[in-house]
């Protein structure tokens, strides 16, 4: 049951980082300094990606790695930043979520402290009047 939701849940993850791709394609359009930062970007997480793949493998990591062709590179970058930029999002909005429901959880100890400290004081003022009126009876 775990597996198809996760499934969905990363569907609905990648669908959602496609127009943040896209409006991020079009910068590098625009701007040349932004095209070679996520051109640098992509090929260097292309690099990272081919030596850790070929490490797992088991084969040599010594052989030069061919570098991505441009539109290929400005692709992946995008969608790697896209998915960066929402997942980024998600995790702070789940970080904002748990503080929230830690303060509230405090809160409602602090709100059962109170209330029996009042309880307590209610009922040490009941003890000190009933030993005065032993005393008095005295």
């Amino acid at each position: 049951m775990s597996l198809p939701l996760a499934k969905l849940g990363l569907l609905a993850f990648r669908t959602l980082s496609k127009p943040i791709a896209s409006r991020l394609k079009q910068q590098a359009n625009n701007y040349p300094k932004f095209r070679q930062f996520i051109l640098n970007l992509a090929q260097a997480n292309y690099l990272f990606k081919t030596n850790n793949q070929r490490r797992f493998y088991g084969q040599t990591t010594d052989d030069s790695v061919r570098a991505l062709n441009e539109e290929k590179a400005i692709q992946a970058a995008t969608d790697l930043l896209g998915e960066i930029f929402l997942f980024s999002v998600v995790a702070g909005a789940a970080v904002i979520f748990e503080v929230q429901r830690s303060a509230r959880s405090e809160a409602r100890r602090e709100e059962l402290r109170r209330q029996e400290l009042e309880r307590i004081m209610s009922l040490g003022s009941t003890l000190d009047l009933k030993q005065d009126r032993i005393l008095e009876l005295a």
